[in-house]
């Protein structure tokens, strides 16, 4: 029995089935690669779903989370640490405006804490919210119910909650759907789990001008394209719109668990003392994370290179001009590989037997988001890889052909 089997049959015998059985049992990282239990090194062209920013180890996220465990790990929301203020300073700084941040553990919950925020900054009579369809907001109650998938969301309802779905990027959809009733529009500006999605050019601004002319709120998800993931500190910043509220996650921590809901203008303030909390919210640790990957997004240029690097990855991909490969869409080093049919899983699993971690997102797409840290050569390795992998998903090879 391999290392990964026996590790695998005691997930099994231990967690619940939600996950399945992950067909990979990672050990350890350094840079942009991955090990198993079995000593098989793979280049991680997923990050932990657009989590591990700096990748794996690096120098800078290692010891500001052990400084600061050693410092102090947990103080709770009873009392404050200068590491939250730090960070949630440096958010405004990079967001400008009026704005002020809640500190929370996870996309979810940064989404969470949005709706209640916008529910108490909501006047009389609005009472309901207009959502995406195919959009993704997590998995809790109040963000499962915007989120525009039925099969994850119906088995779960009902949620209490009014809120209507339109399709995604159609402006004339929003304008009919938003009424002076409305508290709210929750949207993405990309798609993630659609299948990294973008919509129409203005889109993101027809909305923004569809919530100023009722009143509803404007709530952008950043969850995944926000913390430099696109080449843009946040891509509603390269749109010109700035929103009411943001929730950010996923790279903010670099692999440690945070999220964050920020508030600009009257919904900065619209939270009283009591209206909302979290006792791991804004933990030392994870905030010292964060303020390790900001600075070295900044002072390692890793902005620039999200976007050089992110279109030469499309650029190859597409150059490639292989029958399997519908288009390449997204925005830096956060792309959806389209497929010409429903064959994103056998590529997934043709890429790890030849040592490349990539997501089949959905079923006709492979999501590509590696650390913002990836070098030029491992995107050029890849994408010299990729024609046999391909090759290898259009044959059902299931030959094990790891470097």
């Amino acid at each position: 029995m391999s290392a990964t089997t026996e590790l695998q049959a005691r997930f099994d015998a231990a967690l619940m089935p939600n996950y399945g059985t992950p067909p990979i049992a990672l050990s350890h990282g350094e840079g942009r690669h991955v090990y198993d239990a079995d000593g098989n090194r793979y280049l991680d062209l997923v990050a932990g779903i657009a989590v591990s920013a700096l990748g794996h180890g690096h120098p800078a996220l290692v010891k500001a989370v052990a400084d600061q465990a050693a410092a102090i790990a947990h103080t709770s929301n009873l009392y404050l640490h200068e590491r939250e203020v730090e960070l949630a300073e440096r958010l405004r700084a990079l967001l400008g405006g009026d704005a002020k941040v809640f500190l929370a553990n996870s996309g979810t919950e940064a989404n969470e804490a949005a709706l209640k925020l916008v529910k108490r900054a909501a006047g009389p009579g609005r009472g309901y919210f207009v959502a995406a369809a195919a959009a993704f907001h997590g998995r809790t109650s109040g963000a499962l119910a915007l989120t525009g998938k039925d099969a994850i969301r119906e088995p779960f309802g009902p949620f209490g909650m009014d809120v209507r779905f339109v399709p995604y990027g159609d402006a004339d959809a929003l304008r009919a759907a938003v009424t002076d009733s409305c508290a709210a529009v929750f949207l993405e500006p990309v798609q993630g789990e659609a299948g990294v999605v973008p919509p129409p050019a203005g889109y993101l601004r027809e909305a923004r001008a569809i919530c100023d002319a009722t009143g509803a709120a404007f709530v952008l998800d950043e969850i995944q394209s926000g913390v430099g993931r696109t080449g843009h500190w946040f891509l509603h910043q390269a749109e010109g719109v700035v929103p009411d509220v943001l929730t950010l996650a996923k790279g903010l921590g670099g692999g440690l668990p945070i999220g964050a809901c920020v508030g600009f203008g009257d919904y900065a303030t619209a939270f009283a003392k009591g209206d909302h909390g979290s006792t791991f919210g804004g933990n030392p640790v994870s905030c010292a994370a964060a303020l390790a990957v900001l600075d070295t997004i900044e002072g390692e240029g890793l902005l620039d290179r999200a976007a050089e690097l992110g279109a030469l990855l499309a650029e190859r991909i597409t150059a490639l001009g292989h029958p399997l490969v519908a288009s390449v869409r997204g925005a830096g080093l956060w792309r959806g590989v389209v497929l010409d049919g429903p064959a994103a899983a056998r590529v997934q699993d043709a890429a790890a037997r030849r040592g490349y971690l990539v997501n089949a997102v959905a079923p006709d797409t492979v999501r590509i988001a590696p650390p913002l840290t990836i070098t030029r050569a491992e995107v050029l390795e890849f994408t010299a890889a990729l024609p046999a992998i391909l090759a290898d998903a259009a044959e059902g090879d299931d030959g094990d052909r790891r470097r």
